[in-house]
């Protein structure tokens, strides 16, 4: 039997040996994915030139992806949860990677068409497979920071695309593909390759893990089945998912998340055509060029999370960095094109810093049991927001030669959402389990949320 001191100290080093070693190969998983997701904005003109898929065609098919995301979100939560973490989360990747690569030869809109569905498909369920993998891993007290610098993983990821775009999209002809092609295929091996390496270095459970002492194993066991067991009783262990979408708080967050989810696609489909309005720009450097509001973006949410360290409330963090994101847009939609890079800097630090903040109002009001499907609901209904902005943005390109309108849009659609931040109920975060004993977990949803 541990002593309390020892137990704590156990506890606190096997969480230093998470950090070290697990999250690094989650935020590779994220770039991979990051990758995946933006690599379309990078080849839109190429895929007109090439394939003849007009800004409306390419806005609609870039949000199919969210509609397939949607759709099989839930499903793929609950095949996690019966397979396991590990396990599912090859399986995202090696079949995300199988499809982007695939990419490469589409030859038509129809192709284009089924191919992002079926990418959408098979990548539905990989945040929620993170934070379950979290929540059977990192107690209550460490679950927020974790997911905060996996999320702040994604603005990195971000910044890192657009070079890497650039660098292949400059292979045209090499072994008779076009550059698009190379984007396309590296990227997905690449995905598939990280999938597989994925499966042999990751521990489906604590105790499968060889970097663990058995101390350490003990103490993590000990204090996560003690979480379960305090809300087992209380909730009963079972979880409704269907009266989850009644809950008005979570109608809350999938509205917030929806509109923080416009903002951020928005972005990623659409940036590298606003800044090829940049006189004499080239694909390399449209890549660079495109990387400048993600690599701010990173400085910000730096910031934000030391400020939400010391906040009692994370709400009005949460409203500070939506109204950056309204402003930052709106002024590009009024700016030259060298000057909206400028504000769309300033967006992108405010619309990347509010998904850390967003994430952890249900992260500390949300036990395990629940979490997963919650998670996956806000995930997938916010994640439709990548289907309105492409698709939106694509008709209005289309239609008016500029994408200023949509930028108007955005900015509204993060002013509405601050103004709903205010209706959240926000429940303060057990303490931190790494400096004292383990104290009782986070505070569970109405009873309509887990029943």
């Amino acid at each position: 039997m541990q002593s309390v001191d020892t137990a704590v100290t156990d506890l606190a080093s096997a969480m230093k040996k998470f950090f070290r070693r697990v999250l690094p190969v989650m935020l590779v998983m994220l770039v991979c994915n990051q990758l995946n997701r933006s690599n379309i904005g990078y080849a839109q003109d190429h895929l007109q030139a090439d394939v003849g898929i007009g800004a409306a065609a390419y806005g609609f098919g870039a949000g199919l992806f969210f509609i397939a995301y949607a759709i099989f979100e839930l499903p793929s939560n609950v095949m996690m949860e019966k397979y396991g973490a590990k396990i599912w989360l090859t399986r995202i990747m090696v079949s995300w990677g199988i499809v982007s690569f695939l990419m490469a030869f589409v030859q038509n809109e129809m192709m284009f068409y089924v191919l992002r569905f079926l990418l959408g498909a098979a990548e539905a369920g990989f945040f929620p497979a993170v934070i379950f993998y979290f929540a059977r891993w990192v107690p209550a007290g460490q679950r927020g920071k974790a997911t905060a610098v996996f999320i702040a993983g994604s603005s990195v990821a971000a910044a890192l695309s657009g070079p890497i775009a650039g660098l292949l999209l400059s292979l045209h002809d090499v072994l008779g593909l076009r550059g698009w092609q190379w984007l396309f295929g590296f990227e997905g091996v690449l995905s598939v390759a990280v999938g597989i390496i994925v499966f042999f270095f990751l521990d489906a459970k604590i105790q499968d893990a060889k970097w663990l002492t058995a101390g350490e194993k003990s103490a993590l066991t000990a204090t996560i089945d003690a979480e379960d067991a305090q809300h087992t009783s209380a909730d009963g262990g079972k979880v409704n998912r269907w009266k989850m979408l009644l809950n008005p708080q979570i109608l809350l967050l999938c509205g917030i998340y929806f509109s923080v989810q416009l903002s951020i696609y928005a972005n990623t489909f659409w940036l590298p055509t606003i800044v090829k309005q940049i006189p004499g720009t080239t694909d390399l450097s449209v890549g660079f060029l495109s990387s400048i509001p993600w690599v701010c973006a990173v400085f910000a949410m730096y910031f934000a999370a030391k400020w939400q360290d010391k906040a009692k409330s994370k709400r009005p963090l949460l409203v500070a960095a939506l109204l950056v994101a309204a402003v930052g847009t709106l002024a590009a939609a009024v700016a030259t094109p060298v000057l909206a890079l400028v504000f769309l800097a300033v967006a992108a630090m405010g619309f990347k810093s509010a998904s850390p903040l967003f994430w952890t109002i249900p992260q500390s009001a949300l036990h395990p049991l629940v979490l997963a499907p919650a998670i996956a609901i806000i995930n997938s209904l916010g994640n439709l927001g990548g289907f309105v902005a492409p698709f939106g943005f694509g008709i209005i390109k289309e239609q008016t030669g500029s994408v200023v309108p949509g930028l108007f849009a955005l900015a509204a659609a993060s002013t509405v959402a601050a103004i709903l931040v205010y209706f959240l109920k926000e429940r303060k975060p057990a303490g931190d389990v790494t400096e004292k004993a383990p104290a009782p977990g986070p505070t569970r949803m109405e009873p309509s949320t887990a029943k």
